[in-house]
Order: C-alpha cells, then structure tokens, then sequence
C-alpha cells in the first residue's frame, strides 16, 4: 500500500508545486514545507527539486535569487504564463480524473 500512495504523491508534485506557486513567489524550501504541511501531499526536497529544475527548463517557472537572512542567497520560483496555462490544464485533466472516480465509486445503482 505504502508504494502505491508514494508513486500518487509523486504523480502530483507538478501539480501541487504550481498550485504552491500560484499563491505567489516561493523559494524551494518554502514550497517543500507547504507540501509538508499537507499529510496527503507531503514530498521530500529529493521529490521536488528536481521538478522545480525541470518547470524552470520547461519555461513554466522563473528563478531568481534573493539574499537569505542566514546561509547562502535563496532561489525564488515564480509562475511564468506558461506556467498558469500549465496549471489551468493540469488542475482542468485532474478535476475529470476525481470526477471519474468518483463515478466508479459509486454504488451501481446510484
């Protein structure tokens, strides 16, 4: 059971970042404790890292860097145009999905 809900946290981590993001500029451990605030959702820095490089490479996201009050200058994420399409669409293909299933939950004869 355990393997299956961790390949759904993964399979959503594009999602949930955009919708993160959404919200407003972010830097990346930022968006990781956001995550982590949600049981259902919570990823690990290895998780979305990668994906955040991959949405920058992609145009969806902008990076700059800011000064950290502490340690090294911090990385800040921002939704792109591209990136609220992508979110649209994303956000659009999930809402079929729970729909769907929610039709095959459903008592047969409901």
């Amino acid at each position: 059971m355990q393997g299956w809900v961790t390949q759904l946290r993964k399979g959503l981590v594009e999602l949930s970042v955009l919708h993160v993001l959404r919200r407003g500029e972010s830097y990346g451990y930022e968006i990781v404790q956001a995550l982590r605030d949600i049981d259902a959702l919570a990823v690990s820095e290895s998780t979305v890292y990668p994906v955040l490089t991959r949405l920058r490479d992609e145009g969806l996201v902008r990076v700059r860097e800011g000064a950290s009050p502490e340690g090294p200058p911090r990385r800040y994420f921002s939704l792109t145009p591209q990136g609220r399409l992508r979110l649209a669409e994303l956000s659009a293909h999930w809402d079929l999905v729970v729909d769907a299933m929610r039709r095959l939950r459903a008592p047969k004869d409901a």
